[in-house]
């Protein structure tokens, strides 16, 4: 693994520990409908800083190909 991939894969821990902090400041907002959109859009975050994760995986494993 090179220092880049440490790195990058540090972050996303860090990213991850972040959203799943914010998950529990959601339910304080008292608005249903804010917290549905906040909540889905850190879903989404969640769901993208998983790809990236998979991709350094694939780069350390020095696989090609685009089944995980």
């Amino acid at each position: 693994m090179n220092p880049g991939d440490a790195m990058l894969r540090n972050r996303c821990d860090e990213i991850s520990r972040i959203v799943t902090s914010m998950h529990r400041d959601v339910g304080t907002l008292g608005s249903p409908a804010a917290q549905a959109e906040i909540l889905r859009a850190l879903f989404e975050l969640t769901r993208q800083v998983e790809v990236v994760k998979k991709q350094l995986i694939r780069l350390q494993k020095g696989d090609d190909s685009t089944v995980l």
